[in-house]
């Protein structure tokens, strides 16, 4: 057999940055102020839809998870003595790892269920039962699930919180945290007075994708900071929106405008969110499949790329080595944005706040 492997293929320097966009959140932290109380709010509470967050509330998670980031070592024990139920009845990378990740890094144990058909719910269990099982066996639940119904279920009978980590075509608010703060880490001093807006292309369907719905109604509360948000869709849009969902982000303020066509739009946007996957049951459903990036794109000079991630052929990795790449910054400070929702959650901020 040949050994295929040489030098330069198994060496590698650990001290390369691992993103190529500048994922540094000191600037961030430096800017919001501190308002603890904000964060408190948090206690006691499931969290299962983005409009659940007030800006003020998503700020101080920010300032929080900039704060873990810019001191990784510093914050190892919070959650020592905490156990959580990491139930994800959906393929998942990403999230169900960062937020192990998360937990694990915190000082945290873990209980992880991945396959459904090893649960009881295969069995015919209710989501009720369940949630009443999980009472008693940790101190926080994160469920992925395709039914839309099922964090809600389990919500009404589970006496510890509980965070929606997807569920079916609806909601995925901790994503969405994820990627406004990569869009304010980027250019911190949008939360300044004197701030030039920006405007954002977002290509999918918000009716379909529960990534692009949760960012889209977390970005409703920055509207002050955007001068348009440009959905990109091959629909139109009485079917690229749903009831009342595009009346409702208008009426927060956001400027929103429909189009067909991507490479018209880059030239004048600073920030591309793309995502052409929606998980519809148990089936993965591919749309807009016209829309491609690479590093051919007529992208404006200084814009940056955001992706949830896993990736298809919409986001070619010719702009990995780009410095319009920021999904693998995206992707890196989720697990930070999980660690501060989760230290709240918990009710352990006492543990980290007095520590800059």
């Amino acid at each position: 057999m040949v050994n295929m492997a040489t030098e330069d293929s198994v060496t590698f320097d650990p001290d390369l940055p691992d993103v190529y966009g500048d994922a540094q959140p000191k600037q961030l932290l430096r800017t919001i102020i501190e308002e603890h109380e904000q964060l408190q709010t948090l206690a006691n509470r499931h969290v299962i839809s983005s409009g659940q967050f007030s800006r003020d509330v998503m700020l101080q998670l920010f300032r929080l998870a900039a704060k873990f980031e810019c001191n990784p070592e510093r914050f190892n024990s919070p959650l020592a003595g905490k156990l959580l139920i990491s139930a994800f009845y959906e393929p998942s990378t990403r999230t169900r790892l960062s937020f192990e990740s998360a937990w694990h890094r915190l000082g945290g144990d873990i209980m992880s269920i991945a396959d459904r058909s090893t649960t009881g719910i295969a069995k015919g269990e209710s989501y009720a039962d369940v949630a009443e099982m999980f009472n008693n066996y940790g101190d926080c639940v994160v469920l992925r699930d395709s039914d839309p119904e099922a964090v809600y279920q389990m919500a009404r009978s589970l006496r510890i919180p509980i965070i929606n980590a997807g569920n079916g075509i609806m909601e995925h608010p901790t994503q969405a945290l994820a990627d406004v703060y990569t869009i304010l880490k980027w250019r911190p001093e949008l939360l300044t007075d004197d701030a030039k807006p920006i405007r954002i292309g977002v290509v999918g369907v918000p009716k379909r994708m529960r990534t692009v719905r949760s960012l889209l109604t977390l970005l409703s509360q920055f509207s002050d900071i955007i001068e348009e948000l440009v959905v990109i869709s091959d629909r139109p849009a009485k079917t690229a929106f749903a009831d009342g969902q595009l009346e409702a982000l208008e009426e927060a303020g956001l400027n929103v405008r429909l189009s067909n066509e991507l490479d018209g739009e880059l030239p004048e946007l600073d920030v591309v969110y793309i995502n052409a996957i929606a998980w519809v049951k148990n089936a993965r459903e591919v749309m807009g499949n016209a829309f491609r990036l690479d590093d051919q794109s007529p992208l404006k000079e200084g814009a940056i790329i955001l992706h949830p991630l896993a990736r298809g052929p919409e986001l070619d990795v010719s702009l990995d080595t780009t410095p319009h790449n920021w999904y693998f910054a995206q992707a890196r400070g989720a697990v930070f944005v999980r660690k501060a929702l989760l230290t709240c959650m918990t009710q352990r901020t006492e543990r980290v706040m007095d520590v800059v």
